[in-house]
């Protein structure tokens, strides 16, 4: 009898297990109390083809069931549910009724996080300097999460450039003081949502996603990197430093292993064409007011990839779980703002909607979108401006194309009347265009471009100017991982030649450039003038957030000021091939009253007049 009872009671334990275990994957995974966004669409994804036609309902107080969704995919439902400003955190029981066999989803209701706009969400400004990096390819602190039997790419070798390194979150934090001594105060790093895609066929090359741009579940952090719980950790210990996060969106594709993709709710969720048919890469066509139907279709639906399908924006649910992902990912990591990868691809009203829906849950939180662009014009349409158009972009700043490239051609073209360092001189009275050209984020070189030591030829007084262009210029300076130690290459024959390893951050690695002494003599040189640099920065009120005044270069001498009421500092590149004298009198509209000038590199007092050597730099604090 005895045996009988225990059998008994462990039958009602399975049984009663089974009957509260997760019943469908819901996302958003969860949300929290006294949210503005507290219209949440929570989409369920059963397993049973007639998931939909199940009875659902909810009993928790303060939050209501308003509608029940169903698609042609039986295996979903989207429920519309309003928590009310009485509800309280404690888990939201979700009852499906399938012909009075019921099922449950737990879905927790969480407190909010504590210091929004002071402890996160703290937004990223031109008073701070970004180090954007590749977490595969930066560090490794963990080798136990190199690799999973059970992920589709299970590939960890560092002898193949296009295969996974290894680098995580563990790496991140093991150089947070790195970054510190840098100046650096802020952190991207390319996406670290799951990446759980097979090797792709670029080229003829079985490439990885390494680099993170080919999701397959956004509310996961990838377990190579750490997991959600890694990503957490690593966030608290860099706000800890006082280092902010930027995380890396992507709303126009997605990879093809998403399980959205894999099992769509509905045809629509994602553009559809006939036969495949790749984007142009072309924004002209999106705003061009003569632009044939053909070609804006084109740009604005193409796949990006055959292996990249193209999401459909227009379509109101997957618009919401886009937008419902962003402020979820804000308020569970903690993160301070976002880069958004191939912004212009996407549609525009949805992207005024997710700028929008962020800013009003997050009033400091800041954004800055990927512009691949051909002129400011195009540049300023995607962020907030002063063009008298249609429609008005809400975007804070982008990635400013225009500047680089005309940064490139002071650097390394002849000085001309229209030509050299003028480009430079010219790009940058347009400024007018945008409503603040101090949130364009500014960079001499990225994951997807050659390195910039090599598109100056090595040459070290290029690099000098370069360096002083970024940290000093209106804008957002961003620096890649590794420039400071002039790490080199051009994207031949491949974008993982610009990706590679950051020497040291791996445990076996013959030489350590973290280190003082595992740099060269130059190497050493040219970290300090980043650090010089990006020191003098942080403390400086002029250049984070003060005005910019700059003079017509004559000569290739290009002079400018950044200045505000309590300090006044003067940038001069000589990008010719000779000499040149510099006489503060001849800019007196800034330097009247100023007596003394002092290199913030070399300490010494430059006097009023100084002589700068040809492709040399100086920035000079000025004192009465």
């Amino acid at each position: 009898m005895k045996k009988y009872l225990t059998l008994f009671l462990l039958l009602s334990a399975t049984c009663h297990l089974s009957a509260f275990s997760q019943y469908a994957t819901a996302y958003p995974t969860n949300w929290w109390v006294n949210m503005k966004w507290n219209k949440v669409q929570v989409l369920l994804h059963g397993t049973d083809d007639n998931f939909g036609k199940e009875k659902i309902s909810i009993s928790y107080p303060g939050v209501s069931l308003i509608k029940k969704n169903v698609f042609e995919n039986g295996r979903y439902v989207a429920l519309d549910i309003v928590i009310s400003s009485t509800a309280k955190p404690g888990t939201v029981r979700i009852t499906c009724d399938n012909n009075g066999q019921k099922h449950f989803i737990d879905w927790p209701l969480k407190a909010r996080r504590n210091g929004n706009g002071t402890a996160f969400a703290q937004g990223v400004t031109s008073a701070d300097f970004i180090y954007l990096l590749i977490p595969d390819r930066f560090s490794s602190g963990d080798k136990s999460n190199d690799r999973y039997a059970d992920m589709n790419d299970t590939s960890c070798n560092r002898n193949d450039p296009f295969l996974r390194h290894g680098g995580d979150m563990q790496g991140i934090i093991n150089h947070l003081d790195y970054f510190k001594e840098l100046g650096v105060t802020a952190v991207w790093p390319t996406p670290v949502v799951e990446n759980n895609t097979a090797l792709s066929d670029e080229g003829g090359t079985m490439r990885s996603s390494y680099h993170g741009y080919h999701f397959t579940d956004q509310y996961k952090i990838d377990r190579r990197f750490g997991g959600n719980e890694g990503y957490k950790k690593m966030i608290d210990a860099a706000h800890a430093k006082g280092i902010k996060i930027i995380q890396d969106a992507v709303y126009n594709h997605v990879g093809n292993k998403h399980f959205l993709f894999l099992d769509p709710p509905a045809k629509d969720w994602f553009n559809q064409w006939p036969s495949y048919t790749n984007t142009s890469y072309k924004d002209q066509p999106l705003i061009d007011p003569y632009a044939s139907k053909s070609d804006y279709e084109k740009a604005l639906n193409g796949w990006f990839t055959p292996f990249l399908p193209d999401v459909n924006q227009r379509n109101p649910f997957m618009a919401k779980f886009l937008i419902q992902y962003a402020l979820w990912a804000v308020e569970e990591f903690g993160i301070d703002g976002w880069r958004v990868d191939t912004y212009f691809y996407s549609d525009k009203k949805f992207l005024n909607e997710v700028n929008d829906a962020l800013y009003k849950e997050y009033p400091h939180l800041t954004q800055f979108g990927e512009t691949v662009m051909n002129s400011v014009t195009e540049q300023a349409y995607y962020m907030q401006n002063n063009l008298d158009v249609p429609w008005k972009s809400n975007m804070q700043g982008v990635t400013d194309y225009e500047w680089y490239n005309k940064m490139y051609m002071a650097l390394n073209e002849d000085y001309s009347w229209d030509g050299g360092v003028n480009r430079l001189y010219n790009v940058l009275i347009q400024d007018i265009l945008y409503k603040d050209p101090m949130r364009n984020e500014i960079f001499l070189d990225n994951h997807d471009q050659n390195r910039f030591y090599s598109m100056v030829q090595e040459n070290f007084g290029k690099y000098k100017m370069g360096i002083t262009l970024l940290l000093t210029q209106r804008g957002i300076p961003q620096l890649y991982y590794g420039t400071e130690i002039l790490m080199k290459n051009f994207k031949d024959p491949s974008d993982a030649e610009v990706r590679r390893d950051f020497p040291g951050g791996w445990a076996e690695d013959a030489v350590n450039k973290f280190d003082e002494g595992g740099r060269t003599e130059l190497e050493n040189i040219a970290f300090n003038y980043v650090k010089t640099l990006g020191e003098f920065r942080k403390n400086s009120s002029a250049i984070k957030t003060g005005k910019f005044m700059q003079y017509v270069p004559v000569d290739g001498l290009y002079i400018y000021f950044r200045y505000d009421s309590k300090q006044t500092v003067l940038c001069a590149l000589n990008t010719s091939t000779k000499d040149i004298q510099v006489n503060l009198s001849d800019y007196t509209e800034r330097t009247a009253g100023f007596t003394t000038a002092k290199d913030i590199q070399t300490g010494a007092m430059l006097g009023n007049s100084f002589t700068l050597a040809a492709k040399t730099t100086v920035v000079a604090e000025l004192g009465r």
